[in-house]
């Protein structure tokens, strides 16, 4: 009975030894699973970890280059502003047409279109970050090449109007030089001659600087005085042709007064004007017919009275004047 009772433990040690046996021949692939079940669970999240932290840095990325809005903003604000102003500008308003050419050049220049960070995944948003540094470099670079060609117009135009304002003021000058010359002596009121020598002294210290708005200035002050030199000069000389026509018409009028005629007929003699210059006339009988003299002066100019005494005509027994005032036989 012990011999049965050993025979059983030994089979039972033994069945044990192999139950050990196959159990340590199972774990390893069972651990091995285990652990490649852990590993790809660890990988997984290892790489949606790896792929937020790369989302979200990407994310960042992507707002911190999105300065393309506040570049544009500049951008469009000089457009809008200045940059209108002086495309109103023409070529011949300004000293260098070729700053003109330049300026439309550069307001034809084609603006990018603005997307933003819409993408949903990290290499969409790597992609945006790079378009939209592309984007905020042109409206950086072109703000500047704008700015540049808007100052280009604006200066040639400020020295276009300066140099105009120049040439104004020194054709005036001279027209001011002639004018004070020629009119010395002809102007009703010698004050404007003085008024406009100061205006051409205060111009010739102007005419040189660079303000065209005060040599504007200069020139219309120069200009006024000018006006008010000819002025004068027509007063004077309408006062003139005045004084000259009322002269005309005086000594018309005293010539008018001296002239005048006397005249003698039938032996009476009478003056038929007012003055002491006329004409005479006699009528009466000498011997052997009737005769009648004519000249100038109280006493009938050179020709001789005719002789009324004795033989001649009636004498003393000549009848009285009759009411006409000539004597009649």
């Amino acid at each position: 009975m012990s011999d049965t009772l050993f025979v059983s433990g030994i089979q039972e040690n033994g069945k044990n030894v192999e139950d050990n046996q196959l159990k340590r021949g199972m774990m390893p692939p069972l651990i091995a699973a285990v652990c490649a079940v852990i590993l790809v669970a660890a990988g997984i999240v290892g790489w949606n970890a790896y792929s937020g932290a790369k989302l979200a840095e990407a994310k960042e990325a992507c707002a911190a280059a999105d300065t393309v809005r506040s570049n544009a903003n500049e951008y469009n604000a000089l457009l809008n502003g200045d940059a209108a102003d002086a495309a109103a500008v023409r070529a011949e308003q300004v000293e260098d047409s070729k700053t003109v050419e330049s300026l439309g050049k550069e307001l034809k220049a084609m603006a990018p279109e603005y997307e933003g960070c819409v993408a949903e995944d990290a290499q969409g948003l790597d992609a945006a970050t790079v378009k939209l540094n592309e984007q905020a470099d042109w409206y950086g670079t072109h703000e500047k090449s704008l700015s540049k060609a808007v100052r280009a117009v604006t200066e040639s135009k400020a020295a276009k109007r300066l140099e105009t304002a120049k040439t104004n003021l020194t054709a005036k000058l001279d027209e001011a030089s002639r004018l004070l010359a020629d009119s010395d002596g002809k102007v009703a009121d010698n004050a404007t001659r003085d008024a406009l020598s100061n205006a051409i002294d205060a111009a010739n210290g102007l005419k040189d600087g660079n303000d065209p708005a005060k040599i504007d200035g200069a020139r219309k002050t120069v200009e006024d005085a000018i006006n008010g030199v000819n002025a004068s000069v027509r007063a004077k000389t309408d006062a003139d042709a005045q004084a000259a026509a009322a002269a005309a018409r005086a000594r018309a009028q005293a010539q008018s007064a001296y002239n005048g005629g006397s005249s003698y007929s039938g032996g009476a003699y009478r003056r038929t004007g007012g003055s002491a210059s006329g004409s005479n006339t006699y009528r009466g009988t000498t011997s052997g017919g009737t005769g009648s003299t004519s000249g100038s002066g109280p006493a009938g100019g050179s020709a001789p009275k005719p002789n009324l005494s004795g033989g001649h005509g009636c004498g003393n027994s000549c009848p009285p004047p009759s009411s006409d005032g000539l004597i009649h036989h």
